[in-house]
């Protein structure tokens, strides 16, 4: 894949906003992510306005809840046009096979591992005693095991969960920011080269370029850094 193949620019931002940004990206950018902010917003309808501007779409909403409601969600989530879709790994075995089933063959489910705001800290205060690296690598096997495609986490562990999944799976990792840039309230973060170099598939990469005076320009930057 090429590199813009592999970057998945993130809309944390409103609807008119990230559309207005799609538009300039037209053309170059592949991906966009969807997460809370503007899916809760502008609503599904954001997944198809963003496809027909011929963009792929990773709806980032983190799914977590009981199976039946998960089944529903992603079931609702595939319908919108996505073509990933993220779900807590948390949730258990249950429920990871739940948002598999509701998926279908309509869109590849990424479990989330760790969020990359949090450290060993922020593990511990929601009662998670094992070692931060432990957890991810808990989270991601399984994930696998119960039908997601994939995982979400930071470009720490990209290494060790490509050699721990194999070459296939998919290793999304947020928390990307190039050589420079503000940390913002990620705490586990890498640039692009070394995300890709440590095993990542793709990248997520938001506030670098949606709040660049030239997105279009900060985008084409990282590209050419890869």
């Amino acid at each position: 894949m090429s590199a813009a193949e592999r970057i998945i620019i993130a809309l944390d931002l409103d609807e008119g906003r990230a559309l207005e940004l799609a538009q300039a990206l037209q053309g170059q950018a592949l991906w966009m992510k969807v997460g809370m902010t503007l899916y809760y917003a502008a609503g599904p309808q954001i997944v198809a306005k963003l496809r027909a501007l011929g963009f792929k779409v990773f709806l980032d909403l983190k799914l977590f809840d009981i199976p039946h409601q998960i089944e529903g969600a992603a079931r609702a989530a595939a319908a919108s046009g996505a073509d990933f879709v993220s779900v807590h790994a948390s949730g258990g075995a249950e429920m990871l096979r739940a948002a598999a089933a509701g998926l279908g063959e309509k869109a590849l489910g990424l479990g989330i591992t760790v969020l990359t705001s949090f450290n060993q800290v922020t593990l511990a205060e929601v009662g998670v005693e094992r070692p931060l690296v432990e957890q991810v690598q808990a989270l991601a096997a399984l994930a696998l095991d119960n039908g997601m495609r994939g995982v979400v986490t930071s470009p720490k562990e990209a290494t060790l969960l490509r050699r721990q999944l194999g070459p296939d799976a998919l290793i999304v990792t947020p928390g990307v920011r190039p050589a420079g840039a503000q940390k913002g309230d990620q705490k586990r973060v890498a640039t692009p080269a070394e995300a890709f170099a440590a095993g990542a598939s793709h990248i997520v990469v938001g506030r670098p370029i949606t709040a660049a005076g030239d997105p279009l320009q900060a985008f084409s930057e990282i590209c050419a850094s890869l």
